[in-house]
């Protein structure tokens, strides 16, 4: 089966670009080649190179690991611990959302539930 191609808003292109080139640059900075690289990670040397490239298509578990692995920070967030400590504020936020959110006034005769 042929990959979909996905259409991107400009701010997440310039986002995957970013991230891509941050990737690309720490990689060249510890002097990995993208072999190494992706032995690392655990994928392929082209996986690599469409990371690098901010290619849509890639997982984004693998595009986390391939920065992480360099050392580009998350969010902007180089410790750790305050990256916990976001992660742990937003799923207080979300505990505090409603489990069950209904659809609008159109499916009023529908019991489609969504959960969180």
């Amino acid at each position: 089966m042929a990959r979909r191609s996905v259409s991107l808003p400009a701010p997440a292109r310039d986002a995957l670009d970013t991230l891509g080139a941050q990737i690309r640059f720490a990689r060249h900075q510890r002097r990995w080649t993208v072999a190494e690289l992706a032995e690392r990670i655990g994928v392929s040397a082209p996986t690599v190179i469409a990371v690098e490239s901010g290619s849509p298509g890639t997982a984004v578990g693998t595009v986390l690991t391939a920065a992480t692995l360099v050392g580009v920070p998350l969010f902007g967030v180089e410790d750790r611990d305050e990256l916990a400590r976001m992660r742990r504020r937003g799923e207080e936020r979300l505990a505090l959302i409603s489990r069950r959110v209904r659809r609008g006034s159109d499916d009023a005769d529908r019991d489609d539930d969504f959960a969180f």
